[in-house]
């Protein structure tokens, strides 16, 4: 038996491809914004492998460094580690900056102090593309890759010049922005102390200049492998002025509060997207019923049954929907790398949006076949 929906699309191949190919750039999109998305959860759960601490003790009546302010005391950390089951502890902050580059650009990075002497280091060797991580306390910095800053590199931050000395590559923070890495001693004064020119105004209007540069924004703790790190936590939280979280816990508030918002809103243009591609694939195969219309009445007219006029408008809208998948995973293979935040694209995505379309294809045929079976067999006779 003749295949009508090959004839048909074989007449105008051309015509046919180049629809595919538009609706499947944006079908590659619709990849590009999932991909976007897995990116974020990912992107914000970077910092959390690199330092690998068990708990994270924050301020109290707050949810940590990641998601809003937080200043606790930096001898914290000394006494939690006389918590039978805690090992290892570091104080850490937390604070955006913005760098000059070498192009001249200002960027907005996510720097991250730490004592490059104490238990934990949240500098991942795995992550270092050239040089080492920090070895003294003050004056050194490590950078993303993504600054364009090489070796020996030096950076104006505050009042102090840093040398590059190491370069990361994949370390963010949670809002896709590049880590870079100093000491605690520098970052506490590029967070907490003020500027020269602040004090001197402040103690020409007679205020008292005490500001504490031994603030951090969070501790970190290592328990025993044997221990309760919840359980831990509850102790903690019943200390005056703190709160902690386990390691799941601190997954959760950068997953659910942190970039929560953002992902619903990517997830709004998906399901946009997807909705304005079956919408286009229905308007074509509408536009591309009314175009035979005349065939399909002398059809009609010579006999054949609607089953096979049905089965012709189906067969080529799910053929357009297929080949508009493959033209848009081929788009979205080629321009991910170019996006700013990282993106992910999964097989599993891409399966999903394959049923997906097989799915929209199939309903936006309903409305070429509703135009065929009305076409009147008699209109063929009138020309």
């Amino acid at each position: 038996m003749i295949n009508l929906a090959y004839k048909d699309i074989a007449h105008s191949y051309l015509k046919f491809i180049i629809t595919a190919m538009g609706v499947g750039m944006l079908l590659g999109i619709v990849m590009i914004m999932i991909g976007v998305y897995r990116g974020m959860i990912i992107d914000a759960q970077v910092l959390l492998d690199d330092v690998g601490a068990d708990l994270w003790i924050v301020q109290e009546n707050t949810l940590g460094p990641f998601a809003e302010s937080s200043r606790i005391h930096e001898d914290l950390k000394n006494t939690l580690k006389t918590h039978p089951d805690i090992v290892k502890t570091a104080a850490l902050t937390f604070l955006n900056l913005q760098i000059q580059t070498p192009g001249g650009v200002m960027k907005r990075v996510y720097c991250i102090g730490y004592n490059p002497f104490g238990d934990i280091v949240p500098v991942n060797p795995k992550r270092l593309v050239a040089g080492r991580g920090l070895q003294k306390s003050h004056y050194e910095i490590v950078v993303s890759h993504k600054l364009g800053f090489k070796i020996k590199d030096t950076i104006k931050l505050g009042r102090n010049i840093y040398t590059v000395v190491g370069i990361t590559k994949g370390v963010v923070s949670s809002g896709g922005d590049p880590a870079v890495f100093v000491s605690l001693k520098d970052s506490q004064e590029l967070q907490f102390l003020y500027s020269n020119a602040r004090i001197r105004n402040d103690r020409a209007r007679g205020l008292k200049v005490d500001a504490d540069a031994h603030l951090v924004n969070t501790v970190v703790a290592k328990t025993s492998p044997s221990s309760d790190s919840k359980k831990i936590a509850e102790e903690i939280k019943r200390w005056k002025h703190l709160n902690a979280f386990t390691v799941q816990e601190e997954r959760e508030i950068l997953t659910k509060n942190v970039i929560e918002t953002a992902s619903k809103q990517i997830g709004m243009f998906t399901i946009i997207l997807i909705v304005v591609s079956t919408i286009i694939i229905a308007l074509i195969i509408y536009t591309m019923t009314l175009e035979k219309i005349k065939e399909i009445s002398i059809m009609k007219l010579i006999g054949l049954p609607n089953i096979m006029i049905i089965k012709m408008i189906m067969q080529e809208t799910i053929i357009l929907g297929i080949l508009a998948f493959i033209f848009g995973n081929l788009f979205a293979h080629l321009i991910w790398d170019k996006f700013p935040k990282r993106v992910v694209l999964e097989n599993g995505d891409a399966f999903m949006l394959f049923a997906i379309i097989l799915i929209a294809s199939i309903l936006a045929s309903l409305f070429g076949v509703y135009k065929a079976l009305k076409a009147d067999p008699l209109a063929a006779i009138g020309g």
